[in-house]
This record gives structure tokens, C-alpha cells and sequence, in this order.
């Protein structure tokens, strides 16, 4: 695709985006019977990649069923373009602004300074942030990258590969010779360390969401409650509403979901190769108690 036709292609797609917010505001204005969304607040869920995006999408949808919320956003806010260019930290400040009472959005930031400090100034921009088990995500983006999105930075690259070999090669992390950058599960987990000390983000494990799936929505929904607002659904409602919105097989890019898939494709020499690369990072982020795994 020429420029100006990836020029008008993201004008076109831009229009039907803000069309769907649209109808959805109005579906809002009637459902709510209010046209004045001051008082609700905005709402950010943030994710990894491959770390249970869709699952927090699918409950922020769920969300938008329980509470007089506009809309939630189509599109993710990125730090790097689905093309490949990286974004200025103006540009995704200006997507953050954007949310404004009863607006949902959701995204892949990782947690720049510039960020956090965002969100420390709007404590009333309830944030969530979803993360998972380094091993599993791992797993997830090597086979996502060779079966599910042919058009991927590192389709090529891990398709070339027998699995155990793209498995070693993304534990260690490289610079490739064409010049895209592999990063390591500790280097690209530390980019997104600084959520977990954002005192208005609550931090959320993508297996809690599957196998503590209670627990983790009646946090969710505290959590949207921590100040003044509150929900209007009475919470017993209000969990079943949510929890019949999360249908893991209609995510585009579903593939298992699986806590500990990472087994089925981990050898000792894994295993061994992760503890040597990456340190304490499973001990850190709260899913191994020492090394002895």
C-alpha cells in the first residue's frame, strides 16, 4: 500500500471508529436517560501485548452495561503504530486527554514517567493494568507471531525456526541483523514494572481473571468505586452482566488463553536458560517463590 492510500485507508478506518463511539454514545443517552456524563468517570484499561487485552476489553464492555458509561473506545492507545512507528509521548498524552467522563479506553502503555505522572495527576481516571506469566506470554507471541498473524514483525523470523529453537531464541532476546530488536522477557517486563507501584492502577494477573474470576471482578469493581462514584446496577447483577461479557473464543486473536500453557512447550533446557537470562522476574512479578522451578 502506497502512502496516500495507507493515508486514506487510516482516514476511512478513523470515520467508521468515531461512527461506532457515536451510535454508542447515543445507545448510552437512551439506555441512561441522561445526556450529562459529569460525575462518571473515564476509565483506562491497559494490558500487555498477548497478556489478556481482549479478556480486559471484554469486561470493559461489560462495565459499559452496568454503568452510565458513553462508550469504549475502538481503537487501542498505542506506544508503537500497528506499522511500526513509535509514538511521541505528545501524541499518546493527547489520547489520555481525550478521555473524558464516561469514556472507556484501553491501550499498551508501558509505564514511562511521563505516563505515571498522567495518572497521578487525574486520580479520578480509574486505570486498570493486566499482565501475565512471562513464560506463557512468550509462548503466546511466538505462536500468534507463525500461525495467527502472518503480517508480524517476527513472523518470518520464528517460522524459520523449529519451535525449540524460537523458544531459546526468545528467552535470550537478540538484536536481529535486520535491525528489529528482540528483547528478552526481563527487558520487555521491565518497561511496565512501574505500574505496579501507580497508586491509583490496580494491577490485575490475567490468571486471576481466569481462575479467581470472582474475586478478581468484584476488584475491578471496587475499584471503580473507590471514590465517589457508584455503580447502579445492585453488585450480584452487576457480576453476572460482566461475567457473560467475557467470551474468550471471540477474540480476533484467541488462540488458547491457557494459565501454565508453557509447560507443554518447555524443556529442562528452557527452563534453565530463563532462570540464567532473567534473574528474579517470575519472583517479582509474584509467580514463583525462588528459582526452584
Amino acid at each position: 500500500m502506497n502512502g496516500k492510500a495507507n493515508v486514506d485507508h487510516q482516514k476511512t478506518k478513523g470515520a467508521i471508529l468515531r461512527m461506532s463511539e457515536i451510535r454508542m454514545a447515543v445507545n448510552a443517552i437512551r439506555k441512561w436517560k441522561r445526556i450529562n456524563f459529569s460525575g462518571v468517570p473515564a476509565v483506562f484499561g491497559n494490558s500487555m501485548p498477548k497478556s489478556g487485552s481482549h479478556l480486559l476489553l471484554q469486561i470493559l464492555h461489560g462495565l459499559a452495561e452496568i454503568a452510565p458509561f458513553r462508550y469504549v473506545a475502538q481503537d487501542p492507545i498505542r506506544v508503537i503504530t500497528a506499522e511500526g512507528r513509535i509514538r511521541s509521548h505528545d501524541e499518546i498524552l493527547q489520547d489520555l486527554s481525550r478521555l473524558k467522563p464516561g469514556v472507556i479506553g484501553w491501550g499498551y502503555l508501558t509505564a514511562d514517567a511521563d505516563f505515571q505522572s498522567f495518572f497521578r495527576k487525574h486520580p479520578a481516571l480509574i486505570s486498570y493494568f493486566v499482565y501475565r506469566d512471562p513464560r506463557d506470554q512468550l509462548i503466546s507471541s511466538i505462536l500468534y507471531a507463525i500461525n495467527i498473524h502472518q503480517g508480524h514483525a517476527m513472523h518470518d523470523f520464528y517460522s524459520n525456526l523449529p519451535l525449540d529453537e524460537a523458544i531459546k531464541a526468545a528467552i535470550i532476546g537478540n538484536d536481529r541483523t535486520d535491525q528489529t530488536h528482540l528483547p528478552s522477557p526481563y527487558q520487555r517486563y521491565k518497561k511496565y514494572f512501574g505500574w505496579l507501584d501507580t497508586p491509583n492502577t490496580l494491577c490485575l494477573r490475567f490468571e486471576d481473571l481466569i481462575n479467581d474470576q470472582e474475586n478478581s471482578l468484584n476488584a475491578i469493581l471496587d475499584h471503580l468505586e473507590r471514590g465517589q462514584f457508584k455503580i447502579p446496577t445492585p453488585r450480584p447483577e452487576a457480576l453476572r452482566v460482566v461475567k457473560a461479557a467475557i467470551q474468550p473464543g471471540k477474540s480476533p486473536t484467541f488462540r488458547k488463553g491457557k494459565p501454565g500453557g508453557w509447560r507443554e512447550h518447555f524443556t529442562q533446557k528452557h527452563k534453565q536458560l530463563f532462570k540464567q537470562v532473567n534473574g528474579d522476574l517470575l519472583i517479582r512479578l509474584g509467580y514463583e517463590k525462588d528459582n526452584d522451578w
